[in-house]
């Protein structure tokens, strides 16, 4: 292992506030559609946390797992599998009863041209998901996306404030919401819902993306002129975390780090690592999409991971030729069209 891979391992260790809050989590804990950009790493970590408080905790990672080998790898690091389409309603209902779920099934990309998909798995899914795991905790990944653009000067949104969903992708996702808060009252479950934006690797996000442009000359829209970002690392923390804060009703939570950062910043940290001057376009709006991370602070504390280290890691990684997944976040769109 490398310099660069002992900088990135450090920061997939569980915290020792993760450590002790796993032991509080009574019972096991089930991700449904653990094979995506965020689910491999959150199982291991919750695996990882839960060896290291010395507590009896199953760790179950649900998906099709149509990636060749992805299953097998988190059977080593021991976490059990269950290959199924939660769609198909006989395999959902074969899964094992738990205590905790950790829901992070859902279609973003794509969405545009293949709309019921999107909402069959956004917005249908999740009531048959509530049913079965009723007694249950649930921690619902959703998206900030489901907030409206909002001034800058404004902080970002926080969690009070109404949602306004622009597009079917943004639609169907508070749908989702709804749609498990409907069941948390009909039967008492109690339920987190994260609303995430936007999580990042060294293989995946928002600063990948903006340093590949800046490397390949390539022009930076500055329209949505102003981001919110977390480490996947931390975001997967307080996921777990979150099985502790589930209530009835429904608690929401911003999942995001507590800076509102610029575009045109972003680029120029990059630029300056790569001597290479970002080239941009258009003019920054005011408006954006943004979180207010208030809450998730005061409930779990500053992210470990700033954005300093996250720039300095990703730009390194990119550069000595490490692996990313080639899916764009979209995070320019300001009209709701994935």
């Amino acid at each position: 292992m490398n310099d660069l891979q002992k900088r990135y391992e450090a920061l997939l260790q569980p915290s020792p506030e993760l450590v002790a809050d796993i032991s509080r989590i009574e019972g096991d804990i089930l991700l449904l559609g653990a094979g995506g950009k965020m689910g491999p790493a959150l199982a291991k970590l919750a695996r990882k946390a839960a060896d290291e408080s010395g507590v009896e905790k199953r760790i179950i990672a649900v998906s099709r797992f149509s990636e060749p080998g992805l299953a097998e790898e988190l059977n080593e690091a021991g976490v059990e599998t269950i290959r199924a389409d939660l769609l198909d309603d006989s395999q959902l209902q074969s899964l094992p009863m738990v205590k905790n779920v950790l829901y992070l099934a859902g279609t973003k990309f794509g969405t545009t041209g293949n709309e019921s998909h999107t909402w069959a798995m956004n917005s249908y899914l999740p009531g048959r998901v509530a049913e079965k795991f009723k007694d249950a905790n649930i921690v619902v990944f959703s998206t900030g996306n489901v907030y409206p653009l909002t001034p800058i000067a404004m902080g970002g949104a926080t969690e009070d404030l109404a949602p306004e969903p622009l597009g079917e992708y943004a639609q169907s996702c508070l749908g989702r919401e709804r749609i498990f808060e409907y069941h948390s009252q009909k039967h008492g479950t109690p339920l987190l819902i994260y609303r995430l934006n936007y999580a990042n690797d060294v293989t995946y996000g928002v600063l990948l993306e903006l340093a590949k442009s800046v490397i390949a000359q390539k022009p930076i829209d500055l329209r949505m002129g102003m981001v919110n970002v977390i480490w996947q690392g931390d975001a997967n923390e307080i996921a777990i975390r979150s099985l502790l804060h589930c209530s009835r009703p429904a608690k929401v939570l911003n999942v995001t780090g507590p800076e509102q950062l610029s575009v045109r910043w972003i680029a120029e940290q990059f630029g300056e690592l790569a001597g290479t001057p970002p080239i941009f376009a258009h003019e920054e709006q005011p408006t954006a999409l943004l979180s207010n991370a208030a809450e998730c602070v005061a409930l779990f504390g500053y992210p470990r991971t700033n954005p300093k280290q996250m720039v300095g890691l990703i730009y390194d990684w990119l550069v000595q030729g490490g692996k990313t997944i080639n899916k764009a976040t979209h995070f320019q769109e300001r009209s709701g069209k994935f």
